[in-house]
């Protein structure tokens, strides 16, 4: 059989996909596995050796279904269920199962704080369009494969990260999905240990302020041995923008623990069943997609009744207090 899978984006969506990928390769003889997502995620499916072909979104969506007619599929897992994808399914032909999506539910829980929404993670949702092709959901979590060219070498690094290091994966497309500067900056304080801040290009100038606070320097050469007393051993390398999302993973694989954000680096982090400490500021857990099958643990408030107050995100709070992130206990222990 021949399985066309889509999911155009975005990282932390397409990394949450792999059980299905896995599960069907593993679970149906003489099975054909494509794969249907947008240029730039390239590099996240590339090296799955589960998967036989990637097509890609690059401009046009009708010449990416003209390439798709031509592959003949006995079935569509459309994964995403937006526009893009029912075009794919209305001109690429093929028996097809989608994704039933929990728009209303989520609309009640954002506008009304009615709480309908299903206990089922995102992942298992996802392996319910298989159900019945006898596909039966495993123990092995999220999959993230690293090409050997993008594993980042120990000696890249200082020498102070070089034996240990936390990973801080401190990005985030929209502003009510992140800690506030000042709270980053806190919580590094409390990590307490040389840590590596992940993010892209746009964390860049977050990361040097970050950085620049911790920084050791002729003025502070004189409280040094006041700090060494308090044992503070917080040093930062600002990794935002240095490195690819392979590069990236890598990081977090090799980290001793990952503290995060609701992204995608989250479910990376999952994939590699690193401890996990995200932080939750207008999203919630409950809409389904907290780390799957790793150890991890939530901070958020929940004694703001604004919350959630969307389901992706905003670029400032719009009660302006932002007290969902700015109210977090910072309260959590370092094995």
């Amino acid at each position: 059989m021949k399985f066309l899978i889509v999911r155009f984006s975005s990282i932390g969506d397409i990394v949450l996909t792999t059980p299905v990928i896995r599960a069907l390769k593993l679970q149906i003889d003489n099975v054909e596995i494509h794969y249907c997502t947008k240029q730039v995620y390239h590099s996240i499916l590339e090296d799955n050796p589960y998967i036989d072909q990637i097509h890609l979104l690059e401009n046009s969506l009708f010449d990416l279904i003209k390439q798709l007619r031509a592959e003949k599929y006995d079935h569509i897992i459309d994964l995403h269920n937006n526009l893009r994808s029912f075009i794919v399914k209305c001109f690429v032909p093929g028996k097809a199962s989608s994704l039933k999506k929990l728009n209303g539910l989520k609309w009640l829980m954002v506008n009304f704080k009615i709480n309908l929404l299903p206990n089922i993670h995102i992942v298992d949702r996802y392996l319910e369009t298989t159900r019945h092709l006898g596909v039966k959901k495993d123990t092995q979590g999220l999959d993230y494969f690293i090409p050997d060219k993008d594993n980042v070498e120990n000696e890249w690094l200082p020498e102070t990260h070089q034996k240990q290091y936390v990973a801080f994966a401190m990005g985030g497309k929209y502003a009510t999905k992140r800690l506030p500067l000042n709270r980053m900056i806190e919580l590094c304080d409390r990590i307490n240990k040389p840590i590596i801040l992940i993010g892209g290009t746009q964390d860049f100038e977050t990361g040097e302020q970050i950085q620049m606070f911790f920084d050791k320097s002729e003025a502070s050469a004189q409280y040094e041995k006041s700090l060494s007393e308090l044992n503070k051993k917080t040093i930062i390398f600002n990794g935002c923008g240095k490195f690819s999302i392979n590069q990236s993973a890598s990081l977090i694989k090799n980290a001793h623990v990952v503290f995060t954000h609701d992204t995608g680096m989250m479910h990376i982090a999952a994939a590699f069943r690193k401890k996990i400490f995200s932080f939750w500021g207008n999203t919630i857990p409950l809409f389904g997609m907290y780390p799957y099958m790793a150890p991890f643990s939530v901070f958020e408030n929940n004694k703001v009744d604004c919350r959630p107050c969307s389901k992706i995100g905003f670029n400032r709070c719009p009660k302006g207090h932002f007290k969902c992130m700015n109210d977090i206990d910072f309260n959590f222990y370092i094995p």
